[in-house]
């Protein structure tokens, strides 16, 4: 038997190593926990078992969990997003919960020997079925650059509603459990309590946060920041409970107390540690509620209960979409990533399991089957985009109308600038091409974006830069620059890797964070990264030297020698047609790529036979399919090669005749 401290350290021990091995596959921590749990667990290798410590744990992770999302309660976002919240997302728990109860009543009266689901116990099982999880859809949809497509708004305020309904369902299942005579007696006085509650906390709460805040914050102590918050947060989780409603219910109000204050990022921040650490304890603890043997005793019966709940939220969901006006792809893409089980689906389970309000073999199969559509999800909203366009026939179009769309927007700009991302920065980068009498065109995901850009004159369209179908119709054949505006490196990546395909010359300029994945962005292609921290610091160093008295002429002179390093291969541009005349003088210095194909004299020989630095001319690039090579005089040439030279006009001039002819 351990100790609380054993047990803690043991289930400590056990997430790292589930959370390390599921980080290197690339899937959700969350998963890695649910499997720790399986495998300590009782019905596991039995190293841990279920006792007071553990359900102690698990209860503080559901308590930060409710706390975080009290947090993100705001009413001008609800409003936003009323018609997709209250509408679609009350809708799809609604009809779930009815669903549920239908299949409780038909399995009641037509196969009675199977098991004895009453009505109470299809109303828990329809509120645990309803949910989704949050955790794992948000975090894909932010890694696909999804947020803010149609289907990625949509999906969030079901979400979001979702969260919502927990309270009300965590208050209503008890209720319901209850043997009494006069349910609606129950019923009201549950809501009743509830309500006074919720009314002394909000009224009263609202009045003292604010003020309380202030007088902690100027102590100017971030200890005394951390355990005010920690006595909020499970001081109202104690007044719920105490007034015979949950400590979730508490945690929830005290987010959303926070919530109305200035405080509420830095709050965000510091309880962040907090609610990830518990609620991994808490998957765990969920983890050792499955029992393998019998799961793999009534495997069958799993993948039952594993492929009917999914197929009905996947139809449920994308029907109601529908309904909703929403587009065959929207839906059905809504409907894929919302089929899977959630978080809050096992509290709810848990806490009938805890009510008795089913059979404990019944709770261990739909156990089993939540984690399994949990460890699917990822694996279906990756496949997402392939499933919709077998699925629906008008898919292509709608697809075929967007391109047609932005080609119609660049078919008549030649040597224009492509924008990857229409954010602050794009804009700014737009707004300096214009002032220069340059031409670009833009492609964000961001529709609110686009429409208003639209509206103002920006050239800007709908579409995912990071698609091949995209770049061709925003014209990469007849562009003169990519830039990615960005700092996201995956998506740079498949940016890289589809303009290198579609236009191997076309230099393309990435922004990057740091200089972390320089070298993975360089090697896909980009011709320079540029890193917001170095720039930031070279900034902030051009400012404090000017203020420590050191002569603006020598700090501009030193910033400048570094953006020399840094940026080597900016050193020169490409040029155009539209150059003014005084850019072209034959001093100027310039860059310019050359594709060696068949034929090309230098092909077989060395950079150093050539000898191009004699006639003022450098190699600063040399790519050879996908990849960049280092460029040394020892470098063979091959066909297929692109060299980009720089120099003086005339010095570049001769230096591509003498690698061509």
């Amino acid at each position: 038997m351990f100790s609380a401290l054993e047990l803690t350290l043991l289930l400590l021990g056990a997430a790292v190593l589930g959370v390390v091995a599921f980080r290197m596959l690339h899937l959700p921590p969350m998963l890695g926990y649910l499997l720790v749990g399986i495998v300590v667990g009782p019905h596991g290798l039995g190293v841990a078992v279920e006792n007071e410590t553990t359900h102690t744990l698990a209860e503080f992770g559901v308590v930060f969990l409710m706390f975080s999302i009290g947090l993100e309660f705001s009413l001008p976002k609800l409003s936003s997003m009323r018609r997709t919240v209250f509408g679609l997302g009350m809708a799809q728990v609604l009809c779930t919960i009815a669903a549920a109860m239908l299949f409780g009543w038909l399995v009641a009266h037509l196969l009675p020997q199977l098991t004895d689901i009453s009505w109470r116990a299809a109303f828990a099982l329809g509120g645990a079925l309803a949910m989704s999880s949050t955790a794992i859809v948000s975090k894909l949809l932010t890694e696909r650059l999804e947020l803010e497509s149609p289907h990625g708004r949509q999906i969030i305020g079901i979400l979001l509603f979702q969260d919502l309904a927990v309270v009300p369902l965590l208050i209503l299942v008890p209720a319901l459990a209850k043997n009494s005579g006069d349910l609606l007696a129950t019923l009201a006085l549950a809501g009743m309590k509830a309500m006074i509650v919720l009314v002394l906390l909000l009224v009263i709460g609202q009045q003292l946060m604010r003020s309380w805040f202030h007088i902690v914050v100027k102590r100017r102590s971030q200890e005394l920041f951390m355990l005010n918050l920690l006595l909020i947060t499970l001081g109202c989780a104690w007044i719920t409970e105490r007034a015979g409603l949950s400590l979730a219910l508490g945690a929830f109000v005290a987010g959303m107390l926070i919530s109305e204050t200035e405080y509420k990022h830095q709050v965000e921040e510091d309880i962040k540690p907090f609610r990830d650490v518990l609620l991994g304890l808490f998957f765990i603890t969920i983890g050792m509620l499955l029992n393998v043997r019998l799961v793999l005793a009534n495997w069958w019966l799993v993948l039952l209960l594993l492929s009917g709940p999914v197929l009905l939220k996947f139809g449920l969901i994308a029907g109601l979409a529908r309904l909703f006006g929403t587009s065959t792809g929207v839906a059905l893409r809504t409907g894929l990533a919302l089929a899977q089980a959630g978080e809050f689906g096992f509290v709810l389970l848990n806490q009938a399991g805890g009510l008795h309000l089913m059979d404990p073999l019944l709770i261990q199969l739909i156990l089993a089957s939540m984690v399994l559509s949990m460890l699917a999800a990822p694996f279906i909203i990756a496949k997402s985009d392939a499933i919709v366009l077998k699925l629906s026939a008008n898919e292509w179009m709608m697809q075929s109308l967007a391109l047609t769309q932005i080609a119609t927007r660049t078919m008549s700009t030649q040597q224009h600038v492509l924008i990857a991302g229409f954010g602050r920065t794009g804009q700014s980068l737009a707004k300096l091409l214009e002032e220069e009498g340059i031409a670009y065109h833009a492609l964000d995901l961001d529709p609110d974006r686009v429409r208003e850009a639209q509206a103002a004159g920006a050239s800007v369209s709908f579409g995912d830069a990071a698609r091949r179908e995209s770049l061709v119709a925003a014209g990469i054949h007849r562009a003169a620059a990519l830039v990615v505006t960005y700092a996201n490196t995956p998506s740079a990546l498949k940016v890289l890797h589809f303009a290198h395909e579609l236009a191997p010359a076309l230099p393309v300029i990435v922004r990057s964070h740091d200089d972390s994945d320089l070298d993975k962005l360089r090697g896909a292609g980009a011709a320079e990264v540029v890193p917001e921290a170095i720039e930031g610091s070279l900034m902030l160093a051009s400012h404090a030297l000017v203020m420590l008295g050191v002569p603006l002429r020598r700090v501009v002179h030193r910033v400048q020698a570094a953006r020399d390093e840094r940026y080597a291969s900016l050193r020169g541009y490409f040029h155009g047609a539209s150059d003014a005349p005084e850019d072209a003088e034959h001093l100027h210095v310039r860059l310019h790529s050359v594709i060696l194909n068949d034929g090309a004299r230098a092909i077989g020989k060395s950079l150093g036979t050539l000898k191009l630095p004699e006639i003022g001319a450098e190699v600063t690039i040399l790519r050879r399919g996908k990849n960049r090579v280092e460029v040394t005089p020892e470098t063979v040439l091959q066909a297929g090669d692109i060299v980009v030279l720089r120099g003086a006009s005339e010095a570049v001039a001769r230096a591509e005749q003498r690698l061509l002819k």
